[in-house]
């Protein structure tokens, strides 16, 4: 039986045979991917210098009337700043450049011909689908630890010259750091280890320096305990050496303060000052520390999930931009685009506001919306390509 069907096929008219879906060659593949990295260079430059500009206006708005800061210091601000952009800016200009890609290969006809030789419209979206992946990977592994340093140094330039603060804690390898300055006074807690019980910061092997007016050195206070109470550091069995007078023993010792718990963990390292490949390490001192290191977990998982989010740019701008012809192509595309990418940058960072108030788990909430958007434009690209 075998033999009498294959030979049924063989006369059975060419025109009739099933046909599979051709695959393409290397060289179309990169043809593609260049002409998608092309334009997607192109928007991505476009959106950096625009951004660029209004940076560097709203700085000078805010550095007016201060005669400290130089137009130098707000420049180098802006392109410390810059990093910041180029991360937020690459999911839409993965969409516009893939967009624009394929609406000028739909042009020119190429993509018509394509699939005239019987090239499935997933056989030519998969190699960009490969760079855009590429590019999350990239981003992640390169773009973040390098941007996580001009950040950090962005950061420290508008504390000093335009909010006038300071990082209230760190931390290192020989323990944690605390500043804090009242009446004119500062003082600098170095403590071993620190932990949170019940709502209350407690640090185990404490050195307190204290400095008068015009930062003079003029004591020292350790201790093996400070519980932070209200408006209070509580000292217990503090060894005080003030300037000029015998070591002293004592129970109790207090120095006031305005630290509270929650001003502490604001000030503490904002996750996008740390690099990515550094964020499991910290999040787990943190929590070691009894800190809440959500905003830290939610932004590592934001992170791993970027090169799935990047793809699904590029099944969403191939649903608005195969279809269309030479009329309203541009039009629809833009529109179509710029519409869903508010929409979906919007989404994500709702559900990872959500995330910081509730009780939502951080990898749902970092991963949701790339899964759905991702199942979003292959349910609707296999509607029109193929249902």
């Amino acid at each position: 039986m075998t033999g009498v069907n294959a030979a049924r096929r063989l006369r059975q008219p060419s025109a009739l045979r099933p046909t599979r879906p051709s695959r393409l060659s290397l060289s179309v593949s990169f043809y593609l991917i260049r002409q998608f990295l092309g334009w997607f260079l192109f928007v991505f430059l476009l959106f950096i210098a625009i951004i660029l500009i209004v940076d560097l206006i709203e700085l000078i708005r805010r550095g007016s009337g201060r005669e400290s800061v130089s137009f130098s210091i707000l420049f180098r601000m802006a392109v410390f700043k810059l990093p910041l952009a180029v991360q937020k800016t690459l999911p839409f200009a993965i969409l516009f450049g893939g967009m624009l890609s394929f609406w000028r290969l739909n042009r020119t006809s190429e993509l018509i011909a394509l699939r005239a030789s019987g090239v499935s419209v997933w056989h030519f979206v998969l190699p960009i689908v490969f760079a855009a992946a590429v590019l999350g990977v990239v981003k992640i592994t390169i773009v973040n630890p390098l941007g996580t340093i001009l950040i950090s140094r962005y950061e420290q330039l508008e504390n000093q010259h335009l909010k006038g603060q300071t990082r209230l804690m760190a931390t290192s390898a020989a323990g944690v750091w605390l500043r804090q300055s009242v009446d004119n006074r500062q003082t600098v807690i170095h403590a071993k280890s620190s932990t949170v019980q019940s709502g209350t910061l407690v640090l185990k092997e404490v050195m307190v320096l204290l400095y008068g007016s015009e930062d003079r050195f003029y004591g020292r206070i350790d201790s093996p305990t400070a519980i932070l109470k209200s408006k209070s550091w509580h000292l217990e069995d503090a060894v005080t050496t003030l300037r000029g007078e015998p070591p002293t023993l004592k129970p109790v010792y207090k120095i006031p303060t305005t630290l509270t718990l929650q001003s502490i963990q604001e000030s503490f390292s904002s996750p996008r000052t740390i690099s990515f490949w550094e964020l499991p390490r910290f999040i787990e001192t943190f929590e070691s520390m009894g800190f809440s290191a959500l905003g830290h977990r939610l932004h590592w998982h934001s992170l791993l999930a970027d090169p799935m989010f990047y793809c699904a740019m590029i099944l969403i701008a191939a649903v608005f931009s195969l279809r269309h012809n030479r009329r309203t192509g541009i039009l629809l595309a833009v529109t179509g685009g710029i519409a869903t990418g508010i929409i979906l940058f919007f989404v994500a960072d709702l559900v990872l506001a959500l995330a910081h108030s509730t009780d939502v788990p951080p990898l749902l909430a970092a991963w949701a919306p790339a899964l759905a958007t991702t199942f979003l434009g292959v349910t609707v690209l296999l509607h029109l390509e193929d249902g």
